[in-house]
């Protein structure tokens, strides 16, 4: 075999065996959410943590569930339909399990293999052995993980540090707008954005402040059914309460 024919093939190789590019792992995301990220997106492999505010939590599934990807939501017994609608979210292409009990991150991790995007609201701190764990199924699977509350070594860790709600007169009108001062700590950083919800769906107006110094503080694919080989842990059915969404009852 000639020289450029090896190069040629251990360079096919490579592409084979090497992660996906960058631009092959990043998720359809919000214009109005990108400054929030290092790499102006989501990433495939990646885990998110949202303090503060389940709408911007949920915001982040917004652009992937709309472009087609399967979504779930674990944890979340307040979440709701209409919102979730307004926010971009195909409530066909929605898994909910409200109530997943002491079985929380098994079952988030099991999703994960069948799911492109998880949001999960754990009861409790995940110990590092259970988020590693995790981590490598959504390496392995090519998923994101939206965690509501503390996550280890998150990619991107959010905390809303205020909330502005716009839209009321005088004795009228309707609470319809809302601003978010969010931080974000990650390796780019500490810095402080403002994100805006207009109608219930992310303004594209989002603009970062600047970097914070370290020690300060800031100011006010297919229907899944199944997970690992040999393993159910849920049974899909329609929700009769929420039209369109998928809820999940652990066995």
């Amino acid at each position: 075999m000639s020289s450029a024919a090896t190069v040629r093939s251990l360079q096919q190789r490579i592409a084979e065996m090497q992660p996906l590019r960058l631009d092959d792992r990043a998720l359809p995301t919000a214009p109005g959410l990108r400054p929030l990220f290092p790499d102006g997106a989501l990433r495939r492999g990646a885990s998110y943590a949202v303090q503060g505010s389940q709408q911007l939590a949920l915001a982040l599934l917004a652009d992937a569930s709309a472009a087609g990807s399967w979504c779930g939501v674990i944890g979340c017994p307040a979440f709701g339909a209409e919102a979730a609608a307004e926010l971009g979210l195909a409530l066909d292409r929605c898994v909910l399990i409200p109530h997943p009990g002491e079985d929380a991150l098994g079952i988030a991790g099991a999703l994960s293999e069948v799911l492109t995007v998880v949001a999960l609201h754990a009861p409790a701190q995940p110990r590092p052995g259970e988020a590693e764990r995790i981590s490598a199924r959504l390496r392995e699977h090519g998923s994101t993980l939206v965690a509501l509350g503390s996550w280890p070594r998150a990619e991107s860790t959010l905390h809303v540090v205020s909330s502005r709600w716009h839209g009321l007169g005088r004795g009228r009108g309707m609470l319809e707008d809302r601003e978010l001062t969010v931080q974000s700590r990650d390796r780019l950083g500490t810095r402080e954005h403002v994100v805006r919800f207009a109608g219930g769906t992310v303004a594209d107006g989002t603009a970062a402040s600047g970097t914070i110094a370290r020690g300060s503080r800031a100011a006010s694919r297919t229907t899944p059914s199944r997970t690992a080989p040999g393993r159910t842990v849920a049974s899909i059915s329609p929700d009769p309460a929420v039209a369109g969404v998928h809820r999940l009852v652990p066995r």
